[in-house]
C-alpha cells in the first residue's frame, strides 16, 4: 500500500498541474500582472512555490543548509522571466526529482535530521517534510486563486477531495 505521505505529493503534484493548466487558458498578461497582494503576481507565487519545494527536496536528500542557499540562491532570478509553459516544465522535472527521490528510500517513515543555523536542528520523519511540502503549496495555490479573483478571473477547484474523486471516480 502507498505510504499516505506518498499520495499527498500525488495530490499536490496533480494541483500544481491544474492551477497550469487554467492559467494557460487566461490571457498571457495574466501571470505577470502586478498586483497588491501576498505577492506582487501569479508569477511571483509560483516562483516561490518552486524554489521551496526545490529547497526541501535538497534537504531531504541530504544536502547541508549552506550547499542548499548557495545552490538556490539565484534561482528565483533565473525564474523571473520564464513562461507559464517553462514554469510548468520546471515544476514537471522537480516532480520527476521527487519521485526518484522517494524510490530511494526504503520507508518514508525514517527519521533524518536538519540543521538550520537559526532555527536549530529538526529531527523529523521523511513523511513529515512532504506533508510540510503539500502544505505549503496548497496554501499558495489559495494565494494564486485569492490573486486571480483580484485580477477578475475564477481560481480553480484544487481542494484534496477533488483529487480523491479524480483518482477514484
Amino acid at each position: 500500500m502507498k505510504h499516505n505521505a506518498l499520495q499527498l505529493y500525488d495530490y499536490h503534484v496533480w494541483a500544481n498541474e491544474r492551477v497550469f493548466q487554467h492559467l494557460k487558458e487566461l490571457p498571457e498578461e495574466t501571470g505577470r500582472t502586478e498586483i497588491v497582494s501576498v505577492f506582487p503576481s501569479i508569477h511571483s507565487a509560483l516562483i516561490h512555490m518552486f524554489v521551496v519545494d526545490t529547497v526541501w527536496l535538497c534537504t531531504i536528500s541530504g544536502d547541508s543548509f549552506e550547499k542548499v542557499r548557495t545552490s538556490t540562491a539565484h534561482l528565483s532570478e533565473e525564474l523571473k522571466n520564464k513562461s507559464i509553459e517553462e514554469m510548468e516544465q520546471l515544476f514537471s522535472d522537480l516532480s520527476t526529482r521527487y519521485q526518484t527521490f522517494f524510490r530511494n528510500q526504503q520507508d518514508m517513515d525514517t527519521i533524518s535530521s536538519y540543521h538550520h543555523p537559526h532555527f536549530g536542528t529538526l529531527t523529523v520523519r521523511y513523511s513529515d517534510i512532504i506533508q510540510h511540502v503539500v502544505n505549503h503549496g496548497t496554501y499558495h495555490r489559495g494565494n494564486i486563486t485569492a490573486m486571480l479573483q483580484q485580477l477578475g478571473y475564477s481560481g480553480t477547484p484544487t481542494d484534496y477531495v477533488f483529487y480523491l474523486y479524480s483518482i477514484t471516480c
